[in-house]
This record gives structure tokens, sequence and C-alpha cells, in this order.
């Protein structure tokens, strides 16, 4: 039988989806890796800024996933969905952060946390396209 028109078994699907995030996860963690040393020469001072160092890391991680994802060639509006759930956790921390309510380290540390079930749920809300 031709597997192209096979219907794909839940546990396939769920075994694309599986490898589709772990993919992402490294593609992120690519994005820091290859652009850390750039911002380091570009802001000598970027460290101290926590704020600024939250959305550097969202940044970096959000072009490394971005450019495997058009490699993937999915849609620009998966990508800037999967780009917000890079931010948006940074985002909602940072209030607190800066009224003193929780420390730079814990926003730092709550940003990365959440970022993998934010991920997961845009994944989820396109499940066709990632499990497919």
């Amino acid at each position: 039988m031709n597997h192209t028109t096979e219907p794909k078994t839940r546990k396939q699907t769920i075994l694309h989806f599986t490898r589709h995030a772990v993919e992402m996860l490294l593609a992120m963690v690519a994005g820091m890796i290859v652009l850390e040393p750039v911002w380091s020469f570009l802001w000598p001072g970027l460290a101290g800024n926590v704020t600024a160092s939250a959305l550097v890391m969202a940044t970096n991680m959000s072009l490394g996933m971005a450019l495997w994802m058009r490699i993937r060639r999915h849609r620009w509006a998966s990508i800037a969905e999967m780009s917000a759930a890079m931010y948006v956790p940074y985002l909602l921390f940072m209030p607190f952060y800066w009224t003193g309510l929780v420390s730079g380290s814990t926003m730092m540390t709550a940003g990365h946390v959440l970022m993998v079930p934010a991920m997961l749920a845009a994944m989820v809300r396109r499940r066709a396209e990632y499990g497919a």
C-alpha cells in the first residue's frame, strides 16, 4: 500500500507531534546558543538588565524556531503563534519582577518553564498541522 494514502494511526500522529515538539525545542536551544554571543558582543551590559535579557532570550529562541518552522514550510501565522509562546510567559511575569514581588531569576525560570506548555498549547491548537 502507498503510505501517502493511508490514514495515520493515533500512535503515528502522537509520535509525529512529539518529534516535532522536540525539534522545536532543539531549534530554540540552537537559537540561544548561536545568537547569545552576538548579543553579548553588541550589548556588553545586557546580563545586568533582567528585562532586556528575558526579551533577548525570547527573541533568540523565536528566531531559531522560526527558521526551523520555515524550513518545515509552516505558515507565518503558525510561526507568529509559536513566537508569541516564547514571549508571553516572560511578559506575564515582568510586572511581578518590576514591582519586586519576584526576583529576576524567578522571572527567568518561570518564563522558561511556562514556554513549554505555551508552545504545546499553540501546537495543540493547530494539531492537524503539527501531527500530520
